[in-house]
């Protein structure tokens, strides 16, 4: 783990890097329907010469020109072979990705699943030509035509990598390692730890009260846990408030939930590897991250190019190659902390982490794992779960929903 890595998030509260205004762009989001028509053909033919600017909004990490550290620099090799200078803005939040995006401003944008169905059928990003994607065959299949990354087909977007929404618990507490999200959901297992609980901060943690529901009440009828009609919904939202008292800590910034686990106020909660790793390193508290037995929610990011008018297509598509060659994808998860897109980055990955074992413990070549990962997806009318014969509440019922949990 190296200690200059930014302090990220998927809920990033950093500040931003490029002259615009959060306050405009507004951290809410509208209702993701499904039912308007998309793009459903990608608009680019060729890639032509470069048009010397890319606007691009990313996570903090993605996009490194020396500011966090000067030995990590992927802006400039790429501005020198393509001529396309990088302007960055970095996204706290995934509500203020979308947000930016809807200003026509920006050409791509690395977005969360919990973003990316609300970006597409918005019609803020366009589907992209995979022809035009050289390591396009290189990136794992699972990552490739997901609920979440593509309509029909069709793909909007090259996937930069992944990671597991782990169960983590301070080994000295439990001598027993827990082994179940009934650790955190279940009164009767977690009462002689209440107040010692942290939980993911977003609306989408939703879901993961759902996915305990869909192994643990089976009466409900969850298939996906992103895929909940009002009843379903309504049943996460009781088990998450019956919990909420038992909350020490919401967290989105991952540096908080250190803080939280070193200093003793957390003992158990939603984590990820990097998270982990990054506390065995400091050797101030001794933890475990585990996948349970239900298997886990996760995330996973994709390059999304934007529908807007004047949109630096050309180098928006140089940039989508560039991003994810296996050196470079490689050399961005290595110093993010997750597992990588590109099926052959994981040497440069171990090589950026200084881990040898960096593809092992992320589980970047291990497909079965992640088979018991669902990763997000954005919550939508049309029932992710095929189903016809009732409406499902959307991103918009689960911001309400997240409201009236932690309030």
């Amino acid at each position: 783990m190296r200690t200059a890595r930014p302090k990220v998030s998927r809920c990033k509260s950093l500040a931003v890097a490029a002259a615009v205004s959060l306050a405009a762009a507004g951290c809410s989001s509208a209702g993701t329907s499904s039912t308007g028509s998309v793009p459903s053909e990608p608009t680019a033919t060729s890639i032509g010469a470069g048009e010397g600017v890319l606007n691009v909004v990313a996570w903090a990490g993605y996009v490194e020109y020396g500011q966090d550290s000067a030995s990590e620099n992927w802006v400039a090799p790429f501005t020198a072979e393509t001529g396309c200078k990088v302007n960055l803005t970095i996204g706290n939040t995934s509500d203020q990705m979308v947000q930016l995006m809807k200003t026509g401003k920006y050409d791509v944008v690395s977005a969360s699943g919990d973003a990316t169905l609300r970006l597409i059928y918005g019609g803020d990003v366009v589907p992209i030509n995979t022809k035009l994607i050289s390591t396009w065959s290189q990136i794992y299949p699972d990552l490739k035509d997901t609920a979440y990354n593509s309509v029909g087909g069709v793909s909007y977007g090259v996937p930069q990598g992944r990671g597991a929404n782990l169960l983590m618990y301070n080994t000295t507490d439990f001598k027993t390692a827990p082994t179940s999200w009934s650790s955190v959901f279940d009164s009767s297992d977690y009462s002689s730890y209440a107040g010692k609980i942290t939980d993911y901060n977003s609306p989408i943690y939703i879901a993961d009260a759902a996915l305990y529901l869909m192994k643990h009440n089976t009466s409900l009828g969850i298939t996906n846990p992103y895929a909940l009609d009002t009843t379903q919904l309504n049943a996460a939202v009781t088990l998450l408030k019956s919990q909420h008292s038992a909350v020490g800590s919401y967290w989105s910034n991952y540096q908080d939930e250190i803080n939280a686990f070193e200093s003793g106020n957390s003992t158990i909660g939603t984590t990820w590897q990097v998270t982990q790793n990054t506390i065995a390193s400091d050797g101030k508290a001794k933890t475990q991250a585990v996948l349970p037995t239900e298997g886990a929610t996760g995330w996973s990011d994709t390059w999304m190019v934007s529908s807007a008018k004047g949109t630096h297509t050309n180098c928006a598509y140089k940039w989508l190659n560039y991003i994810s060659s296996a050196t470079v994808n490689g050399h961005v998860a290595g110093y993010y902390g997750e597992a990588p897109a590109n099926s052959q980055a994981c040497t440069e990955a171990a090589k950026e982490s200084g881990s040898a074992d960096f593809c092992t413990q992320y589980h970047a070549d291990d497909p079965s794992w992640w088979k018991n990962v669902y990763l997000w997806t954005t919550p939508t009318t049309k029932c992710l779960d095929g189903r016809t014969n009732v409406q499902c509440t959307d991103y918009a019922d689960w911001e309400k929903a997240w409201t009236d949990i932690t309030s």
